[in-house]
């Protein structure tokens, strides 16, 4: 099914998912979003938006991957809402439900000196003050007050996994550039 308001394309190579479209939103077109993350910026300050389908469950009115140029985005409670040029009505918003919304990472907003996406974290080495490699991280999870990355290793040929919390107390740098994190801890901890 293919929706002509809407303009293929294709999918950068640096795009992420960011959330995905819960349901329309009013009578004029705008929609409500899921975003993955807490602090939606990437939303808020990209104008294009990369829709595919939902993987399961609702129909969109479209295949393959679309552009969405988008007009507004703001926060709406604990989700955000957004209207785009090529949905002009309620029925065309609701043929975007359950879509997942990807943004270019080139488009994410500069993080501040000392932040970082997790997105950028996720495949760094991780090495300890030594030089002993620790593992790659796979993921990062919040715990409350700080965020824990979460780093995949082998032992005995079985994979593992060990978390470090994701303060200053703990890691030293973080190169982007040459992949890598260094931290002060010990592989038996």
């Amino acid at each position: 099914m293919t929706n002509p308001l809407l303009e293929p394309a294709e999918l950068p190579a640096d795009a992420v998912e960011v959330g995905r479209v819960l349901d329309a939103w009013g009578i004029k077109g705008w929609f409500k979003i899921l975003p993955y993350s807490a602090s939606p910026e990437a939303l808020f300050s990209s104008k294009r938006w990369f829709l595919q389908p939902a993987e399961r469950g609702a129909k969109n009115s479209f295949d393959g991957t679309v552009l969405l140029k988008i007009k507004q985005a703001r926060d709406h409670a604990d989700t955000v809402v957004a209207s785009a040029q090529d949905i002009p009505d309620r029925t065309a918003a609701e043929g975007l439900k359950g879509a997942r919304i990807f943004i270019a990472r080139s488009s994410f907003p500069t993080p501040e000196e000392g932040e970082y996406y997790w997105v950028d974290l996720i495949g760094l080495a991780v090495v300890n003050r030594e030089g002993v490699a620790l593992g790659t991280v796979t993921d990062l999870m919040a715990t409350g007050p700080q965020q824990v990355l979460v780093i995949g290793h082998e032992e005995g040929g079985k994979p593992q996994e060990r978390m470090i919390p994701f303060v200053d107390a703990y890691v030293d740098d973080v190169d982007l550039a040459a992949r890598r994190i260094t931290v002060d801890w010990q592989p038996d901890y």
